[in-house]
């Protein structure tokens, strides 16, 4: 794929203007005060077949209580409490096998994966969290109260503070991670969660939603295009449920160091939508967090791979190691 959006020296000074509603605050602070169920709901151990590497299948209790499985694992015969990662996975990816996310984990950290409800069949190896009320980026569209990604950004924060309850984890030493969707529930948890204490996010969806839209035709954002084909008269309704949705919203919030990556050829979650969030990062915070970017001019969706996992792992040694 050729470059299609903005010339790099326009990206890095787009700070577009992105809607905001006015009681984005409040729909949050509602959102996540709900009443509160105990983090942990079962851990038990599972047996992955690595000798150095000890799992535990964990559940905890998400949006509305609901149970949410995610994979915890840990450098075995270690005994001290070590720094904690919160990975979250891509759109239609489930939490898989507990052997297939090992990178943070070799590198000594405590990993909890959570598994994204009512997702994992489009790749990978699956998911085992059911969503009562459906899954996808259209489920709920109509109302920010019934939309699908209201408990799935819910999950992921409550998915933090059970990773502080658990096990040989340091709760005063916690990153959340993602690519894509992950990206995107990194920044919502960024935004949302005042003591991370870093965050990794590649190529993130759900940032600057309008302009995705109008740039790209691919899943998942095609899928809303798809929708608003059919249901013509819905549109209003539509932008105004996702404004609440928008990682550049979350971004302006955020009060920890990240790290970005994106590829300038991504068809998936154009440039321009994530470097709208990377720009915006930490802006309304007196203290901005610092902030860094990998740009890959070449790479589309997969930004840089592996060579990017490698700039991940240095940059947060250097903050949790």
């Amino acid at each position: 794929m050729a470059a299609f959006d903005l010339p790099l020296d326009q990206l890095e000074r787009y700070v577009p203007v992105v809607g905001e509603p006015d009681d984005f605050d409040t729909f949050w602070k509602s959102t996540l005060a709900a009443p509160p169920a105990p983090a942990l709901l079962d851990v038990q151990p599972v047996e992955n077949d690595l000798r150095w590497i000890d799992c535990w299948d964990v559940t905890f209790a998400g949006f509305g209580g609901q149970p949410i499985r995610a994979w915890y694992s840990r450098p075995a015969e270690i005994d001290e409490p070590l720094p904690a990662v919160v990975e979250f996975a891509g759109y239609g990816r489930g939490r898989g096998l507990p052997h297939e996310r090992l990178t943070w984990v070799s590198a000594g950290y405590a990993h909890l994966l959570m598994d994204n409800r009512g997702q994992g069949d489009r790749y990978g190896c699956g998911g085992d969290t059911p969503d009562p009320a459906g899954a996808g980026i259209t489920r709920g569209i109509l109302s920010p109260y019934d939309y699908y990604y209201r408990r799935l950004i819910t999950d992921a924060v409550r998915a933090v503070a059970a990773s502080r309850t658990l096990p040989g984890a340091d709760p005063a030493r916690v990153a959340v991670a993602g690519n894509s969707q992950g990206g995107g529930l990194a920044l919502a948890v960024a935004g949302l969660v005042p003591d991370l204490t870093a965050v990794l996010v590649s190529a993130p969806f759900l940032c600057h939603i309008r302009r995705a839209v109008d740039l790209t035709d691919n899943a998942p954002y095609g899928e809303i295009t798809d929708y608003l084909s059919v249901h013509r008269d819905q549109g209003p309704a539509v932008w105004t449920t996702l404004s609440y949705f928008d990682g550049v919203h979350f971004a302006r919030r955020a009060t920890a160091p990240a790290h970005f990556g994106i590829g300038l050829r991504d068809t998936v979650c154009p440039p321009s939508t994530g470097f709208a969030a990377y720009n915006h990062y930490g802006v309304s915070r007196l203290a901005r967090p610092s902030r860094s970017l990998e740009v890959y001019p070449f790479n589309g969706h997969e930004h840089g791979d592996a060579f990017h996992s490698r700039a991940q792992l240095r940059w947060l040694a250097e903050r949790l190691g």
